[in-house]
């Protein structure tokens, strides 16, 4: 068990400014978080922490990332499309996800009447990544850009080139947050943003990952 976790459980992951209020949701989901955590040790995998929260590895190798949302609990698998899923119970995030999958959970008698399956899932992501198989990622050229952004493009010099310079995994990046929103000012929000980042050359949301690694 990492102390590091105990800490994340007992007083919120601070990725937000809920953090050791009782506003922050871990404490919304403590009970069902604690419980998840258990049957994740008992799999046998690394406990660490990673982009601040929980994060289950086998050599060095992500598997699940253990985390609260505002409506459930859930269970991150980084390739959980590769996992056979023969009960419905892995969900695609947003319809960009490619690779991830959620297991998600709304209360802990769920957890404590199906430890075995849950269990199950795990053990079959860590079949999954042992295996080797790869996802095959789509192609930089094929994400949508929002008319928010080709907007963005037209009305701030350098925006468009600047954006074009990026690698491509920091271009995907940015057209999977900027698209995910459904309301055009929402993605406007995002974009106005990400414009001093994307100038600058970083990645989306750069400066904090590496903070916290």
């Amino acid at each position: 068990m990492n102390p590091q976790v105990d800490f994340i459980l007992a007083e919120g992951c601070g990725r937000c400014q809920w953090h050791q209020t009782p506003k922050c949701k871990v404490h919304t989901w403590k009970i069902e978080l604690s419980l998840l955590r258990e049957i994740l040790l008992s799999c046998g995998l690394t406990e660490e922490v990673k982009w601040g929260q929980p994060c289950y590895t086998e050599n060095g190798r992500n598997i699940v990332i253990l985390a609260p949302f505002k409506n459930y609990a859930a269970l991150n698998f980084f390739n959980g499309a590769l996992i056979p899923d023969p009960h419905g119970l892995l969900i695609q995030p947003t319809e960009n996800t490619q690779a991830g999958r959620q297991l998600r959970i709304t209360d802990s008698k769920f957890i404590l009447d199906n430890r075995d399956l849950i269990a199950t899932y795990i053990h079959l992501a860590i079949d999954a990544e042992r295996s080797g198989k790869k996802i095959i990622s789509k192609k930089t050229e094929e994400y949508p850009l929002p008319d928010e952004l080709l907007i963005a493009f037209k009305n701030i010099n350098g925006l468009e080139q600047a954006f074009r310079q990026l690698t491509p995994g920091r271009q995907r990046a940015y057209l999977l947050h900027f698209n995910q929103p459904k309301q055009s000012a929402t993605k406007t929000s995002r974009i106005e943003k990400s414009i001093s980042d994307i100038m600058a050359g970083k990645g989306f949301n750069e400066d904090y990952r590496n903070k916290k690694r």
